[in-house]
């Protein structure tokens, strides 16, 4: 397996990838949307690769966390595998690369929407640890973040992502 950044050739098999392993198109549309927004960021769109064929990508972009002030913070959204590929450790790797970079990034905190018995083995704790609230009601235990060494305790409030996400 092979992980990488994704290039303009990617497109079309990480818009099926994304189908596919949702169901349904609006998490490929999501991509899509934030490719073409201020709030992409392209070292942070991951492809992994079997015998040069795309079969997962994770996609990190900017949301904002407002407080006394308003910053920058990374979401995680979506992370995509090919269902004839998952269970395979492909999306673990993802988000290891994706969290690798973001940390050389000297990017904050990463924060996500999943299911916290996978994310949890990544450092990944529920946002009420931190202080940060969801924008809309979700159990807490599904909120979650993931703190990187340039975390700083002033890194907390409310997230509110970009129109982008409510356009999907």
């Amino acid at each position: 397996m092979n992980i990488r950044c994704e290039t303009l050739s990617d497109y079309t098999a990480i818009a099926e990838v994304n189908t596919l392993a949702f169901g349904q198109e609006n998490e490929a549309q999501l991509v899509e949307k934030i490719r073409y927004s201020d709030r992409y960021i392209s070292e942070l769109s991951l492809i992994a690769e079997v015998e040069n064929v795309v079969v997962g990508h994770i996609l990190f972009s900017y949301i904002d966390l407002v407080g006394e002030e308003t910053l920058q913070v990374l979401g995680l959204a979506p992370l995509a595998v090919h269902p004839q590929f998952q269970r395979q450790g492909i999306g673990s790797a993802l988000i290891k690369a994706g969290l690798e970079i973001a940390e050389v990034k000297k990017e904050a905190i990463v924060i996500v929407l999943g299911h916290p018995q996978f994310y949890t083995r990544f450092g990944f704790k529920t946002a009420v640890v931190y202080e940060i609230e969801s924008p809309f009601p979700v159990p807490e235990e599904f909120f979650i973040v993931k703190a990187l060494q340039s975390y700083q305790k002033q890194y907390k409030g409310k997230v509110v992502y970009p129109d982008t996400f409510n356009e999907v």
